[in-house]
């Protein structure tokens, strides 16, 4: 059984912003799979397939980005998983430039709420995690704000591949392993206005 967990917030204000992008993720799997998302389970959007020889779940959590450890603590007590073996975390990373992937095997928070939140619940750093590149190059007045609003229609464009590719990263975590992925995605280089937001709904 593995778990991949795109991180974001729910609602339609935030589908498109930089810090949905691990919720874009997963919606991508869910359509190159066939997989319906309109499960409720675990205060989670889900819905799940076989990949070769492997059960996966498609999880988005409903708890808002700063309580997402709820929902991944909430998986990890329902089903036989193990976070260093069986867990893929994906998110946005405003200390990469933009469109870039990194996997790693496991490490810090980087000072994005979400993971801080996942391995306070948890208690591990040791969880494989795909990171999208979301830093725009240039200085932004609130980074919190640039999070959370919607990508422009070029942005968007361009980072339809990005997501893609880290879709890609993800099937080769399930099936091949982190270090595997790591060897593959690392080495690349991709590409180069909103309501206030809900308190749990930040960086």
């Amino acid at each position: 059984m593995k778990l991949i967990i795109g991180l974001g917030n729910p609602g339609p204000e935030y589908k498109f912003s930089p810090h949905n992008l691990g919720f874009a993720v997963v919606e991508c799997l869910a359509e190159r799979h066939g997989v319906s998302l309109g499960r409720q389970r675990a205060d989670s959007r889900c819905g799940g397939f076989v990949l070769g020889d492997e059960k996966v779940w498609l999880i988005q959590p409903q708890t808002f980005m700063n309580r997402s450890g709820t929902a991944v603590r909430r998986w990890l007590e329902m089903e036989p998983c193990e976070p260093q073996n069986d867990l893929v975390i994906v998110a946005d990373d405003l200390d990469l430039p933009q469109g870039t992937i990194r996997v790693r095997q496991r490490g810090g928070s980087g000072g994005h709420h979400g993971l801080e939140s996942i391995i306070e619940a948890i208690g591990t750093k040791d969880f494989p995690r795909i990171r999208i590149g979301v830093d725009p190059g240039q200085e932004m007045e609130d980074p919190v704000s640039y999070l959370l609003r919607a990508m422009r229609a070029e942005q968007r464009r361009q980072m339809e591949a990005v997501v893609e590719r880290a879709a890609d990263a993800a099937e080769v975590i399930v099936q091949e392993g982190a270090a595997k992925a790591m060897n593959r995605f690392n080495r690349r280089r991709e590409t180069r206005e909103v309501q206030a937001p809900p308190p749990d709904a930040g960086r």
